[in-house]
């Protein structure tokens, strides 16, 4: 019989697809394309397809349209019910009747490839020897490794990898890790039956509409491990007192575990959180709620009146105050010219911009630009000179001239700002959390606890409403929120007797005080705090829901204890780049048409008390930045590039000419000279600023900021970013792209703010008409002769054939002179009656020859040297169109999305002698354990997995990679199988291996770093250089221990997937099968799952556990 559930999940992919509905024997068609097969209707007990699709309401909802055809679409699915209804019972102070419901299909906004779902550590928490896991994870010793590979090296190099939702490892020094080493015939009779575990974890899978990053519940708060070691009192208080130096306001004592492994690279003595209320010189501990020490709140001592660090600390903790890369290097003798102190402080300026740590070389230009002086050369040549302001890590060992810096005195890189998330930032935040707490207390002999931010990377939200950008009002959807909030007011509902008896109203509100609200219009009982007291009536504020209400007195009662436990639900946020206009009735109303009311996902860039946000509409086909559409509403749409169709332009500037025959013009205009005006005197204003506060120092993606192009200040949008250091930007006035570093961006100075948002975009996007040939086939050659006509011309001009507003697009006849009445004249004239478009190739060959010249189609076609002169970013010009997505999979099947295979890649022939490779990736020796993060996990016979320690090296590398492979000249390549190249995946660059070459343009390969299969066009393919080759590998293939080979089931793969995928894990390596080439090598490990503080997960026994119900079952 099919798998229900499997056929559900696949028809729901199909449905979802088409949201305008679709017929009968389109569902059929599709189906089939999608999985090879016929909905297998009368398998599943049904006569025909309508009577299975009648069965699962739950997936299909059936309509006929006017003409009578029924006609399918997805329903609301059950993971999706709990959204639909967050936002039919959310109360509003618009009462405008029914709830409206959007947005219950919510997709995951992906994250680049390179950027990781989980922040890396100095290690990961060994599992433990004493079996704290229990059941699955604990047992008997084995082994003889101390399991502890810690690395030397700062992590301050993980910046905005860290910011995903996977839980955090903890670190520990213990010993000889254990597990079960039971077979399925040795396990315990007592285990969980597959119906109440697995099923619904299967089912859970199934029904999911897109993989979600780890709950935050997962998320490890609690003082560090490290139990039964001694410590040493006198270093944890130098080092506690250099904390409360940065945190001067103070912070909850369940951050300082966390925070002190950040910093240390050690875990934090338990002893120790104990010891704090008697370390009355270092600290004063506050109980604002009780005795729980998650609940106790750390300030600096109150005789402490310098935050600076002990000058002891250095003797008792060198590696707080040098990072080990440092004590490595040999120090320097002293130099007579030592940087003066003034100096010093300019680039501690510097480096306070760039907090996630600024590249050494880019540090003399800069500087330049920044105080308008030369940065003295025997700076870069001696670095370790700056060690007392900042930290140097060098990443690519192989080349001692690249390093990063980190402001010493910073929280560190890798987004630690965001580990005090829940700190108060100011005095203010301080005086009012005290403020309500002291209410609480003397009203209700109760405090509620504060919200904590969730620590996914894009969690869901409801916007309330705004009235301000800077305070929009929201709520979060998920466990730990919108569900316990729920579940709370039923709670509520049935503690005051709705449906039974009525309560007894509160005899004498108070201002301040906390009360349960029986709201205006709608039967429910809801927490709220009494804002103001009149005769019969009191105004109060819905804690949970984010508005204010004018009510009865007889509609407010007494709160009882038990509902102070949940923190109030509505909470405010600032949108990102809208700061200065926060209040504009341009940017309000477009906010109120695009956000009010919905559920959206918010991409946090700053944790704070009032975190600074990127909002995001994913209900569409394409995810919509709603702060970059917010922007656009101040745009003045009478400076905008005038079109009419078969009107003519003269003095037409072609600013871009794309690979795929798109080209970009700049029509004259009053927006045009307006910008051109503007720019010119900003070109004035940053001559005369000498300061360091235009530097952009926290990019997201829509920003609208400056960069140099052809050595003059431009117009640019924030297209993407790979990590914090490396972006893509498109100038938009140009219509041309590039991938730059983060230093070479600039803020819009405040004065010229205002009029640079108001001139619209000026690049004007147009195609060639009355062609043959569609956009996206044309030949290398077309292009390149396009390019030498108009790019160098000043005297250009077109007639305008059509305007196409759905891909907005003009079609336009283009000429390189003034006789635009003449078609016959025209490019497209020419172009038509030429052979440029007469060498396609022809798709349909079968040639199998393992080589292949391919001629690239210029795909990011880089302006030449002269172009790029005086500081200008090398561009590409053509915008990155995505690559159509894959066939749909498991949870992490095919990496977000990516096509993965389930079989390692088959050895191939050796490279040629003259290749380099990279060294081997070294492993440690056979029953010691390894801290890893699966990229790619298929089933246990087959994943892959990447060293926790090294992926930061990784990040840099790619980040490398980028910078240099969109700036450099495309050349024709001769591609050869089994060889290694450079190739851009969904605007990354991958070191791959080619696994075969198509005819029709198309090559397999292997990204050896990832462990994902990929077909990419052969114009995206360059050769690996030397720089690039040093770096091993760092996607090895394995297999899990500890279970018997076998075919496993689709549900046994998701299960796996589950628990292993886009996780940090820790690894005991079993045995390891070595090969002739690295990409073949296999290890054998035990996977172990050790985010849970008092219990180790050992995945084997899982899937050994799942066999056997399964087996049970047959």
């Amino acid at each position: 019989m099919a798998d229900a559930e499997l056929v559900k999940k696949m028809l729901r992919a199909v449905l979802q697809a088409n949201k305008g509905g679709v017929s009968l024997s389109r569902l059929q068609s599709e189906y089939k394309e999608l999985t090879g097969d016929q909905i297998p209707h009368k398998q599943m007990g049904h006569n025909n397809l309508d009577a299975l699709l009648a069965s699962m309401p739950s997936v299909v909802r059936m309509e006929r349209n006017r003409s009578g055809e029924m006609v399918y679409f997805a329903s609301v699915a059950n993971e999706t019910a709990h959204v639909a209804k967050v936002v039919a019972r959310q109360r509003s102070s618009k009462k405008t009747g029914r709830p409206h419901l959007v947005n219950t299909q919510m997709r995951v906004k992906p994250s680049a490839p390179l950027v990781l779902n989980a922040k890396p550590q100095t290690s990961l928490r060994q599992p433990d020897h004493r079996g704290r896991g229990g059941g699955r994870g604990g047992g008997g010793g084995r082994g003889t490794g101390h399991g502890d590979f810690r690395q030397a090296r700062d992590m301050r190099d993980t910046q905005s990898e860290g910011k995903g939702g996977a839980h955090q490892n903890k670190s520990s020094n213990q010993n000889t890790p254990t597990r079960k080493g039971n077979t399925p015939s040795e396990k315990p009779d007592k285990r969980m039956t597959l119906p109440s575990r697995f099923q619904k974890e299967v089912h859970a899978h199934l029904s999911r509409n897109s993989p979600q990053t780890t709950s935050p519940s997962n998320l490890n708060e609690g003082p560090g491990s490290g139990k039964g070691k001694p410590y040493n009192p006198q270093q944890v208080q130098v080092r506690i007192k250099e904390i409360l130096g940065k945190y001067s306001n103070g912070f909850w004592v369940s951050k300082l575990p966390q925070i002190y492994r950040e910093l240390y690279k050690q875990d934090l003595p338990s002893e120790a959180i104990k010891d704090l209320e008697s370390w009355t010189h270092i600290c004063t501990v506050e109980k604002p709620c009780s005795s729980n020490p998650s609940e106790l709140l750390l300030y600096p001592a109150k005789e402490q009146t310098s935050p600076l660090p002990n000058p002891t600390d250095k003797a008792l903790s060198p590696s707080s105050s040098l990072s080990p890369v440092l004590a490595l290097v040999p120090q320097p003798s002293p130099l007579p010219g030592v940087p003066l102190p003034e100096l010093k402080q300019k680039l501690e300026e510097l480096l306070v911009k760039y907090p996630n740590g600024l590249w050494a070389h880019a540090l003399p230009k800069l500087f330049q630009d920044t105080y308008k002086t030369k940065l003295p050369g025997y700076v870069l040549e001696n670095l370790q000179l700056l060690s007392d302001i900042c930290t140097i890590d060098y990443p690519m060992p192989d080349n001692p001239k690249r390093a990063i810096l980190y402001r010493r005195n910073s929280t560190g890189g890798g987004g630690r700002d965001d580990e005090n998330c829940n700190s108060r930032s100011s005095s203010a935040n301080e005086e009012e959390l005290r403020a309500r707490q002291e209410v609480g207390r003397r009203l209700s002999n109760q405090a509620v606890p504060p919200l904590l931010i969730p620590r996914e990377e894009y969690p869901s939200v409801l916007v309330v409403e705004a009235t301000n950008t800077n305070g929009v009002i929201l709520r979060y959807i998920g466990e730990g929120y919108s569900q316990a909030q729920e579940s709370m007011e039923d709670e509520m509902r049935e503690f005051y007797g709705l449906d039974q008896s009525s309560p007894t109203p509160l005899a004498s509100p108070a201002s301040g005080q906390l009360a349960a609200v029986r709201a205006e219009e709608e039967e429910e009982i809801l927490r709220a705090q009494v804002c103001e007291v009149m005769a019969d009536k009191v105004k109060v504020y819905y804690v949970d829901h984010g508005f204010s209400e004018v009510i009865s007195k007889t509609k407010v009662f007494e709160l009882h204890e038990k509902f102070f436990k949940l923190p109030f639900q509505a909470t405010k946020c600032k949108l990102a780049g809208l700061e200065p206009f926060c209040q504009e009735p341009e940017v309000l109303k477009k906010f109120e048409t695009m956000a009010s009311g919905r559920i959206l996902l918010a991409e946090i860039l700053e944790r704070g008390e009032t975190p600074l946000v990127v909002l995001y509409d994913t209900s569409q086909d394409d995810d919509v930045n709603i702060n970059a559409a917010c922007m656009k509403a101040l745009q003045d749409k009478t400076l905008a590039s005038p079109l009419q169709v078969n009107s003519a332009y003269m003095n037409v500037t072609v600013s871009s000419v794309c690979s795929d025959g798109t080209i970009y013009c700049q029509l004259p205009s009053r927006g045009l000279a307006k910008l051109n005006e503007i720019l010119e005197k900003t070109e004035t204003y940053f001559h005369s600023q000498v300061t360091s506060e235009f530097l952009v120092s926290r990019p997201f993606c829509g920003k609208v900021c400056l960069a140099r192009y052809k050595g003059k200040w431009s117009r640019v949008e924030i297209t993407n970013l790979h990590g914090s250091r490396v972006l893509d930007i498109l100038f938009i006035d140009l219509g041309v792209q590039a991938s730059v570093e983060v230093f070479e961006l600039r803020e819009i100075p405040p004065p010229f703010l205002r009029d640079l948002m108001a001139i619209p975009p000026q690049a004007v996007k147009c195609c060639l008409a009355d062609l043959s040939v569609s956009l996206g086939s044309w030949t290398p050659d077309a292009v390149q002769w396009l390019r030498e006509r108009v790019l160098n011309s000043t005297d250009c001009s077109m007639k305008v054939a059509k305007l196409d507003d759905t891909k907005r697009c003009i079609h336009v006849h283009l000429f390189t002179d003034k006789n635009f009445h003449d078609v016959a004249r025209s490019l497209n004239h020419q172009m038509a009656q030429s052979d440029l478009f007469k060498q396609q190739p022809d798709v349909f060959l079968t040639s199998h020859s393992p080589t292949k010249t391919c001629t690239p189609t210029s795909s990011s076609k880089t302006p030449s040297p002269s172009d790029t002169a005086n500081g200008s970013p090398s561009t590409t010009s053509t915008p990155t169109k995505p690559h159509l997505r894959r066939v749909l999979s498991g949870r992490g099947g095919g990496g977000g999305g990516s096509t993965t295979t389930t079989s390692p890649p088959q050895t191939p022939p050796s490279p040629s002698p003259s290749l380099h490779l990279p060294p081997l990736l070294e492993l440690p020796p056979v029953g010691n354990n390894m801290d890893i993060y699966v990229s790619v996990a298929c089933h246990p016979g087959h994943f892959v997995l990447q060293p926790w320690r090294d992926m930061y090296k990784l990040v840099v590398l790619m980040g490398e990679m980028i910078l240099y492979y969109n700036k450099t000249e495309e050349k024709p390549l001769n591609i050869e199988k089994n060889q290694i190249y450079a190739a851009k995946v969904e605007n990354n660059w991958h070191r791959v291996l080619v696994k075969g070459v198509l005819t029709n343009g198309l090559v397999s390969v292997y990204e050896l770093d990832y462990g994902k299969h990929e077909l990419v066009s052969c114009t995206q393919l360059r050769p690996l250089i030397k720089e690039f080759r040093q770096l091993p590998f760092q996607g090895i293939t394995a297999q899990l221990a500890g279970v018997k080979p076998r075919q496993w089931s689709e549900e046994a793969s998701i299960v796996f997937r589950n628990h292993v995928e886009k996780k940090p894990l820790v690894a005991q390596l079993e045995a390891v099968q070595e090969a002739s080439q690295p990409w073949d090598r296999k290890l054998t490990v035990f996977l172990v799952d050790t985010s849970q503080e008092e219990k180790d997960i050992w995945v084997h026994d899982i899937m050994a556990e799942f066999a056997d119900e399964q087996g049970n079952e047959l």
